[in-house]
């Protein structure tokens, strides 16, 4: 029969009683850090679609001049080396702002042997892989509640800093009170096991000028099949509430159909709001999510 656990508070925010010290911080959390890195490597390539020529200050390409374009756009230097006439030109630069959200509650300590990380861990190296990625495309990122939005090359160890000593943060199983800009992009990694009804508050507080966003659902395999039978004793650590069942296997079949309505529900929340909503398992490579993330903000931006 499959294990599991609940890691502690401590753990959902490594060293938070310690320095402040960015360095610090980065010896304190190697791994998750390092595993941001890794996978942000990885999603690197899908940058290159979103270049595209527009008003800015980088270079970015020279290309042919077209006949009845202004004469003061022709890159005379280039052009002497040919003989052709060249126009530079600079890439679009409208950085937009992403708020990231990152639930550090009780319930995303758990963990079974069949995950590759416990939830909070997945939650924490997807958003930092995320937000390390969209900083290195030109965009500003942000910690909903927490940080005003940046474009800092170490905004992975920046954001895991704030996220290690923010202690509230352990017990909020929803995101703060906020309202971004029309044209933000939020992302709230969650495994919103809490009542649809706050959900729904919540998302539509933050969409109430118009803010695009995106909900997380950070699952543990053991959380969608519940593979247990005979007698088990189940654990709510938000409230605290334990339940001794004497036939486990008798509860399965209910269980997974008030997951997937709950899961429906959530469904039903995103589309009302014009959000999206991806299920990440925990047993899965947290590319495959960071992949999916990345390609539904540009495509809500009409560049992907």
């Amino acid at each position: 029969m499959a294990t599991t656990r609940l890691i502690a508070a401590d753990r959902r925010a490594p060293g938070r009683g310690e320095t402040e010290s960015a360095l610090s911080l980065a010896s304190r959390m190697p791994r998750l850090i390092l595993e941001a890195r890794r996978v942000s490597s990885m999603l690197a390539h899908g940058l290159h679609g979103r270049r595209r020529a527009g008003p800015g200050e980088t270079f970015w390409q020279f290309r042919p001049f077209v006949s009845g374009e202004a004469a003061a756009r022709i890159d005379w230097r280039r052009s002497a080396h040919d003989d052709r006439l060249y126009v530079r030109e600079r890439e679009w630069e409208a950085a937009h702002t992403i708020w990231f959200w990152i639930d550090r509650s009780a319930s995303m300590g758990f963990a079974s042997d069949l995950a590759l990380a416990p939830k909070v861990e997945r939650a924490l190296v997807l958003g930092l892989a995320l937000a390390d990625t969209f900083v290195e495309g030109g965009e500003r990122v942000g910690l909903l509640g927490l940080t005003r939005p940046v474009s800092s090359r170490g905004i992975v160890e920046s954001m895991a800093q704030t996220l290690a000593h923010d202690t509230p943060g352990l017990t909020q199983d929803l995101p703060p009170t906020s309202t971004p800009g029309r044209f933000d992009e939020t992302i709230l990694v969650s495994d919103f096991l809490t009542p649809l009804d706050r959900v729904r508050e919540s998302v539509q507080a933050i969409s109430a000028r118009g803010t695009h966003g995106h909900l997380v659902v950070i699952v543990d395999p053991i959380e969608e099949t519940f593979p247990f039978s005979g007698q088990t004793v189940l654990h709510e650590p938000e409230g605290g509430v334990t339940l001794d069942i004497g036939d486990a296997g008798a509860w399965g079949e209910a269980y997974r159909a008030r997951i997937a309505q709950h899961r429906d529900g959530l469904s039903e929340i995103a589309r009302a709001q014009g959000w999206t909503l991806t299920i990440h398992r925990t047993d899965r490579p947290a590319s495959e999510a960071a992949l999916r993330l990345l390609t539904l903000v540009a495509a809500a931006r009409g560049s992907g």
